[in-house]
């Protein structure tokens, strides 16, 4: 406990932690101030012109695909303003994923129901770069300077010590993230029911955001793993940054251009964004461009979806692997 309480303090008092936490306090102002300045609370004359508007556009949906269906079936002519899919389900407003509704016909107001998820992402995104950067500086630190030796002369237990520095790690970031994502969502929330529209809050949409924000800490965890891992194979904070970068370039860049001129199938799933994208959303959507030529006249779905649960075992994995392989050189290597 002595180790662990020793760690946090020295994580705490790094400043490059403290910047870090400084300017996502200054980026969560900033884009709270700028929501603030741009939206205004809807008056009640405002909010039922919208909600006529969104009515209106639901019926001409449900007059479109009362059309489709009476064409299908002969009862009408199509003319060339008609739009009449191989099958009318494309056109039921009952299975479209997100109907028309009063928050899109509002102009100049903050929806809390629709930019929620949005604003979660961008917050995520700079909590998985606060965990990446301060998981490799804090090890990477210390193992270039020599804190990781003097530390050992204290507790000369080597994966104790390399555990300890992880677990306090993660156990911070997991604090930080969940707090800043109460502090920040709760903020847009309280913009939204003042000085905005709330929106159509239900269940589904708490769970939906809920699922989203859960996902996202795990990606926080498994970047500050990562980076931890890396700078502790390559003992210096650069062998992370450098890592990531060669990556991004060789293989997310060059190696994807490269199977775009060779025509390679299904170039996405060899890129571990895709799997990031997947785990944080759900699912994502490819194409696959040899999907459809057999030459059949037959309707062909060139699509393809990668799933949540491919996501995270391609992430773990990686992370488990980059984890245990610091860990194990870690405890061969000469720290002098």
């Amino acid at each position: 406990m002595n180790l662990v309480r020793a760690e946090l303090e020295r994580l705490t008092a790094r400043r490059f932690v403290q910047l870090m936490v400084v300017l996502l306090l200054v980026a969560f102002a900033v884009t709270a101030a700028t929501t603030l300045a741009g939206s205004h609370q809807p008056t009640p004359a405002e909010v039922s012109r919208a909600q006529a508007q969104a009515a209106e556009q639901i019926r001409e949906l449900e007059a479109a695909h009362d059309r489709c269906l009476r064409i299908k079936a002969g009862q009408a002519t199509p003319t060339e303003t008609d739009y009449v899919p191989v099958n009318c389900a494309e056109v039921d407003p009952g299975r479209m994923e997100r109907l028309p509704m009063t928050s899109d016909y509002l102009e100049g107001v903050f929806t809390f129901a629709t930019d929620a998820e949005p604003l979660l992402y961008f917050l995520v995104a700079f909590l998985i770069l606060f965990g990446f950067l301060v998981g490799a500086s804090y090890i990477g630190a210390d193992l270039n300077s020599g804190g990781v030796v003097n530390l050992l002369l204290w507790r000369p237990r080597r994966w104790a010590v390399l555990g300890a520095k992880l677990g306090t790690l993660l156990g911070a970031l997991l604090v930080l993230s969940a707090v800043a994502s109460a502090a920040y969502l709760g903020a847009f929330w309280l913009i939204g029911q003042t000085a905005g529209y709330p929106g159509h809050l239900d269940g589904a949409f708490w769970g939906s955001l809920g699922a989203m924000w859960g996902r996202g800490l795990v990606l926080v965890l498994l970047a500050g793993a990562v980076g931890f891992a890396v700078a502790t194979l390559g003992r210096h904070t650069a062998a992370a940054l450098g890592t990531v970068a060669a990556y991004l370039v060789v293989w997310e860049l060059g190696a994807r251009l490269v199977m775009h001129i060779l025509d390679v199938a299904r170039p996405d799933q060899w890129m571990l964004s895709s799997y990031l994208g997947a785990w944080l959303t759900g699912e994502v959507t490819f194409w696959d461009r040899h999907a459809c030529r057999s030459g059949s006249s037959d309707f062909c779905d060139p699509s393809y979806i990668l799933s949540w649960r491919p996501g995270l075992a391609v992430l773990l994995g990686l992370a488990v692997l980059l984890v245990g392989s610091g860990f194990a050189a870690f405890r061969r290597r000469d720290l002098i």
